[in-house]
């Protein structure tokens, strides 16, 4: 590569990084595939890496891109049509689908910008129909909204690179062969279809604040990613709940550098360093909060978001306010009855008035069986009963909760408090 060459070359790399995400919204739009349009995108560049240096970077190197990818894609199914043998419909139908493509004038260059987020929308909706499996809906998200690899995916979730790609492939057969609109939701169905693209997004945040295994406690680029989308949404669609979901992930990343040691060991809420805490996010967090209370259409991800902004606020452990906490839950677990809630409520009534009363709530909602197999529930119980010194019943806990758990670090943080305990 000569050095007169190099420059533009970066800037390709550069425009790859910052666009390739909002060019294969668009060009799935202009082409209805998803396999298409991520072909096509990817001819683009290619042609942008031969050409930019001959012929100068174009002003709008988006547009320039979209338009090579479309025009790209359509002489590819010319060129299919030609080779198929298959019988005279299939020529027919690729040759159709080319024409149709070619006929549509849409000037690319002007609507651009007027479209592009509304392509990035169409296409994180479309990637969260509920139409999907809901693991098939986050790896789809990953993968197309996100751009992250097959896999990094496949790593952060523990499973093969193969798997993954079979699951995003069939994924994307549903949508082709369902007819799944590419487009975002009406009014109507917004209120239910806006729910489980706030749930991918919330799952993939926890994913990454607190991997469900292996060897790391978090996963930022996962994590990062989901507060990434969480903005764009609330840039697209200023619904209270997206301010309060983004909010919530603002709050809780805010702890992550003070949540484990240099050596990647567990450090409790109550021993945290404060001081590492990021003040930049609560302080971003805090305001959405306010911003969204103030409208009083509160919903869930609000409230959990107004609990961590509880947190966030005690300069120390001691300064937390339990009583308002308390209250916050016993709102949300009406909103969403959830034994988890109840679980974490309980944490939370243990804090403010004794070790005892939260583990008379918690002995309670493990008598239910719901959360037999939670680690966590079983972690909770071990520590009040390692505070009210029933070391015996700490031990059972602490070992029923590391059978559970497939994380690492949890892991040792467990055998250190049964070593204590010894």
């Amino acid at each position: 590569m000569s050095q007169a060459t190099k420059p533009v070359h970066e800037i390709v790399d550069a425009v790859y990084r910052s666009e390739s995400r909002r060019i294969l919204a668009t060009l799935i739009r202009l082409l209805g595939d998803f396999e298409i349009a991520e072909e096509a995108m990817h001819d683009a560049f290619a042609a942008a890496v031969e050409q930019w240096p001959r012929e100068g970077v174009p002003t709008n190197p988006r547009a320039w891109l979209v338009s090579t990818g479309r025009f790209k894609a359509i002489d590819g199914i010319r060129r299919q049509a030609r080779f198929v043998s298959d019988g005279p419909s299939g020529d027919g139908m690729m040759t159709e689908l080319a024409d149709r493509l070619a006929a549509e004038t849409e000037d690319i260059a002007e609507k651009l910008d007027e479209s592009v987020e509304d392509d990035r929308l169409r296409l994180i909706f479309t990637c969260c129909h509920p139409a999907l499996a809901p693991d098939a809906r986050m790896a789809l998200t990953l993968r197309e909204v996100c751009g992250l690899t097959t896999e990094e995916i496949a790593r952060a979730f523990l499973t093969s690179p193969a798997t993954l790609a079979q699951r995003i492939v069939r994924a994307k057969t549903k949508i082709r062969d369902a007819r799944i609109p590419y487009q975002v939701p009406s009014q109507s169905e917004l209120p239910e279809r806006l729910e489980t693209v706030l749930h991918v997004v919330y799952l993939m945040f926890n994913e990454g604040y607190s991997a469900s295994s292996g060897n790391s406690l978090t996963r930022a680029d996962i994590s990062g990613e989901a507060i990434r989308l969480g903005r764009l949404l609330l840039e697209l669609l200023p619904e209270p709940e997206v301010t309060g979901l983004l909010a919530l992930m603002l709050l809780q990343e805010s702890r992550r550098a003070a949540r484990s040691s240099p050596d990647g060991e567990i450090i409790l809420l109550d021993d945290q360093d404060r001081s590492l805490w990021n003040r930049e996010f609560i302080a971003e967090g805090t305001a959405l909060v306010r911003q969204t209370l103030i409208t009083r259409r509160v919903g869930p991800y609000t409230l959990q978001a107004a609990i961590a902004a509880v947190h966030a606020e005690a300069q120390t452990s001691s300064a937390t306010d339990w009583q308002q906490i308390v209250a916050l839950y016993d709102v949300l677990v009406q909103m969403i009855p959830s034994p988890v809630v109840e679980l974490n409520r309980a944490a939370a009534v243990a804090m403010r008035d004794g070790p005892e009363a939260g583990l008379v709530l918690i002995d309670a909602l493990l008598a239910r069986g719901e959360l037999d197999e939670y680690h966590l529930a079983h972690s909770a119980r071990a520590e009040l009963c390692r505070r009210l010194g029933r070391k015996d019943d700490a031990r059972v806990s602490f070992e029923r909760a590391l059978n559970l758990t497939q994380q690492e670090p949890e892991k040792r943080f467990l055998k250190r408090r049964l070593a204590e305990l010894a």
